[in-house]
């Protein structure tokens, strides 16, 4: 029997959507306000949904501390009031994009769980925007 387990969790971090080989003309034409050369800041909250097998001795998919202690070490940790562009290594040549960050949250989070556990992660950049992705 499959199930899933989720839980939230929140940032904040600032970025800039900017493509280095492209003019600023192009750079604020496709992206607007989020190329402002300063940066901006979203709140962002994500959902980590782990869906798995429940286990016969404990009763768990995932003990859900656990799911809270890799999201804490592996996002929090890592984004939490920094900016994306100049403070995280994995957007040094990655358009911090609400697409790319979500990915980047999944690869982080999935390496961190066992075998045979699948995982969804949905980033809300706004309470309106959100993206979600489940791995490839």
């Amino acid at each position: 029997m499959r199930v899933t387990v989720s839980r939230k969790a929140h940032f904040n971090a600032a970025h800039r959507l900017h493509n280095k080989a492209w003019s600023d003309e192009k750079n604020k034409a496709v992206y607007g306000l989020c190329n402002n050369p300063n940066y901006h800041g979203h709140n962002y909250e994500i959902i980590a949904s782990v869906t798995g097998n429940i286990d016969e001795e404990t009763g768990y998919v995932i003990d859900i501390k656990t799911l809270k202690n890799i999201i804490k070490l592996e996002v929090e940790d890592a984004f939490d009031h920094k900016n994306l562009n100049l403070d995280v290594p994995e957007f040094k040549n990655v358009i911090p994009t609400a697409e790319n960050i979500v990915v980047v949250i999944h690869n982080k989070i999935k390496n961190k769980l066992k075998e045979g556990l699948d995982l969804e992660v949905t980033l809300y950049e706004t309470p309106r925007n959100f993206v979600s992705y489940a791995g490839e």
